[in-house]
């Protein structure tokens, strides 16, 4: 409030509108419209409708040596089987991450972590997940009752509604993976459901990995029923396939100036995303690589597949280096560096793009001062 007049926004001096002014009546006006559980949209205009997006969320960085350390305590502290879930929760550092417990934006994402012989119950659930293998080996999930294996920078999905379980066989290796969930979104939707297994662990169905198999390589398999799904039959998406993509693809193509050379991981059938909900890449840096910064709606969320460089979110840097996780919020200005002179780095991240492009509000922006750099 300045003197009796309820300030909208100094932008509206552009516009030329006028300001209304506050009186008694109005105030007892204002006070009534209260009393019947209503309000004066034009004292809270620009609150409601901004100008531009403002997010509630900040750039945060999680460091994998840290984290690690707190996943190996959680396998001390805490059985799987009672916990049900042994997830060390991402919280962003904000009010809201904590209250919608969010990464970032629509999006959960935790670290969990298993021994071999360990399994998760089975269990299924309104929201989708989806998870990249930082570590381990002989992890495995079952979704539907289709048996999956897992490795080091693979990325699975578990689409929601599916009965899925996971484990590590008894000859592995402890392995860590980060979850990735749109429990927010489904919780602002008022959509979540929640169900247990009747038995800890589904008994597969089908021969092992025999949907990557089927569909794997970007060709559709005859014979074998039509895929009638909404999210992609590949449901693992190796390593060793992305990078080498990635590698191909720098040989015809000079990549964004913003992302360097970067894939989707996408459903075959259709070429969109893997999921409806939440959508994911891999992109690669070359060495000595620099950015050039953009922004846009839709939250993302990085994991450090392999390398060393920082990011510039915000204005504010964040220094990385293999499976660190960081995000970047809505509407946040981001530019990436690969500080290695001879080696790639590669990101993989995940999104809620997907949901901003089927409500039509998926928008990109680049930076255009300082040679599309930000100061940092």
């Amino acid at each position: 409030m300045t003197g009796n007049s309820t300030i909208i926004d100094p932008r509206d001096d552009v516009l030329g509108r006028a300001r209304v002014t506050d009186t008694p009546e109005l105030q007892a006006f204002y006070e009534e419209l209260a009393g019947r559980n209503a309000g004066a949209f034009w004292k809270r205009a620009n609150a409601i409708e901004p100008w531009e997006p403002e997010t509630r969320y900040r750039p945060t960085l999680w460091r994998y040596a840290e984290m690690r350390a707190m996943c190996m305590r959680a396998l001390e502290l805490v059985k799987p089987e009672e916990a049900g879930r042994r997830v060390v929760t991402l919280l962003n550092d904000s009010d809201a991450g904590r209250e919608n417990v969010a990464v970032c934006g629509w999006l959960f994402s935790g670290m969990q972590a298993m021994r071999p012989g360990e399994i998760t119950p089975a269990h299924r659930h309104t929201a989708s997940a989806h998870r990249f293998i930082m570590e381990g080996k002989g992890a495995y999930t079952v979704v539907d009752g289709h048996h999956i294996t897992l490795g080091a920078n693979d990325y699975v999905l578990t689409p929601g509604g599916c009965w899925h379980d996971h484990g590590v066989v008894a000859d592995g290796e402890v392995s860590i993976w980060q979850d990735g969930l749109d429990i927010p979104l489904m919780n602002s939707l008022e959509t979540n459901f929640y169900a247990v297994y009747d038995q800890p662990a589904q008994t597969a169905a089908f021969p092992t990995d025999d949907l990557p198999l089927s569909y794997g390589g970007g060709l559709r398999p005859e014979g074998i029923g039509a895929w009638d799904k909404p999210w992609s039959p590949v449901m693992v998406y190796r390593w060793d396939a992305t990078r080498d993509a990635l590698w191909k693809l720098a040989k015809v193509s000079d990549g964004t100036p913003f992302d360097g050379h970067m894939v989707r991981y996408s459903n075959p059938l259709t070429g969109g995303w893997a999921l409806q909900t939440m959508g994911a890449h891999m992109q690669m840096l070359k060495p000595g690589f620099h950015g050039q910064a953009h922004r846009h709606t839709g939250n993302v969320v990085y994991n450090v597949a392999r390398g060393r460089g920082y990011s510039i979110i915000g204005g504010e840097r964040f220094d990385w280096s293999t499976h660190d996780i960081f995000c970047v919020p809505a509407w946040t200005w981001h530019e990436h560096v690969n500080l290695d002179a001879s080696e790639e780095a590669f990101l993989f991240s995940f999104n809620d793009f997907p949901v901003m492009e089927a409500l039509g509000v998926r928008i990109e922006e680049p930076y255009s001062e300082n040679g599309g750099h930000q100061p940092a």
